[in-house]
């Protein structure tokens, strides 16, 4: 077809899988290799992940807690505000958290958040980890260089507890009586 041409955000926009130029690049990268190097790639196979460029920057990856918890598994979870990482207090950008949550049989990172400095960049610590499907024990013996958000994962995922499944039902609680006082 004369003038027809295609580029990387089109097998986006094609497969409604993402409007994030990170994904539109992805797709061709998995169409390419199916194509040219009979790689069995498939977009199912990628990983939710964003940032928002927002201050303080988010940066998430995986699983919602709504999905952990819809999913019925045991997890662990941690919440770490950034006002006890180093790197936010130097740079006086206290604001946010590192959240993050784990299987707690297989060890693998479910989904995470970082909201706070440096969290669009150190959230693909973790994300590279998932798709290793490495447990997060790797990043737990890392040694990370200071002073940096990233040198906190360690001990951010020394510190998991028991997600909380009950909150799933006080909110399902709340809902219900909300609609029965409205309706």
């Amino acid at each position: 077809m004369a003038g027809f041409n295609v580029t990387p955000e089109a097998l986006g926009d094609c497969n409604r899988r993402g409007g994030f130029t990170h994904t539109y690049y992805n797709d061709y990268e998995i169409v390419a290799d199916n194509l040219f190097k009979a790689d069995h790639r498939r977009v199912s196979d990628r990983i939710a992940a964003y940032a928002l460029y927002t201050d303080p920057p988010l940066g998430r990856c995986g699983m919602t807690d709504a999905e952990i918890r819809n999913s019925g598994r045991h997890a662990l979870a941690v919440k770490h505000p950034m006002s006890r990482v180093g790197r936010a207090i130097e740079k006086g950008e206290t604001n946010g958290f590192i959240k993050i949550s784990v299987d707690a049989e297989s060890k693998q990172i479910l989904g995470a958040a970082i909201l706070g400095t440096g969290g669009d960049e150190v959230i693909h610590v973790l994300l590279d980890v998932m798709y290793a499907k490495a447990p997060y024990t790797v990043i737990e013996r890392a040694m990370h260089i200071h002073p940096t958000v990233a040198e906190f994962l360690p001990t951010v995922l020394s510190r998991l507890e028991p997600f909380a499944q009950e909150e799933v039902n006080v909110l399902t609680e709340k809902c219900l009586a909300a609609r029965a006082s409205i309706g």
